[in-house]
């Protein structure tokens, strides 16, 4: 009795557990939402995507999606687009909402959108409704030397041909920042720029600066100007300080030049000195030479030791009334 109580609930389990494998591999479920829904696909088809590893509820939703926005798609498609690694719910709802704002959005450019690694729902919906993208402080200088820092807030709308292969929001920005660089450097004041802001609006439009990009600028507004600094005084007061210090290079180079040269003209004075007190100390030898070749007598000497003596006293007269000259 016991033995066939559990044969009994074996069989029950075995049973239960099979048509659990059944209803996993054969969702008759998910056909028959698929029936009420219009979407014509067969048992057969959902019980062969398991073994092509694809979830038949991501299918069949996508489809019941597009019969019912009255977009037509294709099951293969939407397999082939899975199993390239795509997002088919994004695809499927980037296309429903692109035929509900009349946007032209083949299937097969969905999914390139998709492949390529950008939200195409999301970009459906930027093309519908456009987006703002507020660009950091941009820094320019005027002629005038005088500096601005402006604020940007650009609108832009999503361009569905280009998202594939076109450039991103950081190029936007960056060719948005050169372009009020350039507008702002054109100026001959920083006045004429305050003064009339949607000038720079209106040079940077005129740029094109969305093209090549996966965005359309729709608009440009100057959201905020700020007066930084002076910044062609500040260059001028950084040239004269470098004109200061390269003039106070040369008058040190001239001044140590003229060192040398002084210190060379002692150099030649000592050693003329130094000749002279030579050519004096041949004088007695030339007097005590003279006196024994007989050149030179008792009486010559003496006139000699009169006219040194004369010389020596003038000298230091002379010496005596300049000095009082300059105490005077």
């Amino acid at each position: 009795m016991l033995v066939e109580t559990v044969g009994a609930w074996g069989l029950i389990i075995g049973a239960i557990v099979l048509l659990f494998i059944i209803l996993y591999f054969i969702p008759i479920g998910l056909w028959f939402s698929a029936l009420v829904s219009g979407v014509r696909i067969s048992l057969l088809q959902l019980f062969l995507m398991r073994f092509r590893k694809v979830p038949p509820g991501v299918i069949v939703r996508a489809l019941i999606e597009g019969t019912k926005a009255d977009v037509a798609l294709s099951r293969d498609a939407l397999e082939a687009h899975y199993l390239a690694g795509g997002h088919v719910a994004n695809v499927v709802h980037a296309l429903v909402s692109a035929s509900k704002a009349n946007i032209e959005l083949p299937f097969n450019m969905a999914t390139a959108i998709d492949l390529a690694g950008r939200d195409v729902f999301e970009a459906v919906q930027m093309s519908v409704n456009p987006k703002v993208i507020n660009t950091p402080p941009v820094t320019a200088v005027a002629k005038d030397g005088i500096q601005l820092i402006a604020k940007a807030r650009v609108t832009v709308r999503a361009s569905i041909k280009q998202l594939v292969g076109g450039a991103g929001e950081e190029t936007v920005l960056a060719r948005v920042g050169e372009g009020i660089v350039s507008s702002i450097g054109s100026s001959h004041s920083h006045k004429a720029v305050l003064e009339n802001p949607d000038f720079i609006s209106r040079v940077v439009l005129e740029k094109g600066l969305d093209a090549g990009t996966a965005f359309e600028i729709l608009s440009i507004d100057i959201a905020d100007i700020d007066i930084g600094k002076n910044i062609g005084a500040v260059l001028q007061i950084d040239q004269a300080e470098a004109d200061k210090n390269i003039a106070q290079a040369k008058a040190e180079e001239r001044r140590a030049m003229a060192i040398a040269l002084e210190q060379e003209m002692i150099a030649k004075a000592q050693e003329a000195r130094a000749k002279v007190i030579e050519a004096e100390v041949q004088v007695p030898l030339a007097i005590s030479e003279a006196f024994r070749t007989g050149n030179l007598g008792v009486m010559d000497y003496m006139k000699y030791k009169n006219i040194m003596a004369d010389t020596t006293m003038r000298e230091s007269i002379a010496d005596e009334d300049k000095g009082k000259t300059d105490d005077q």
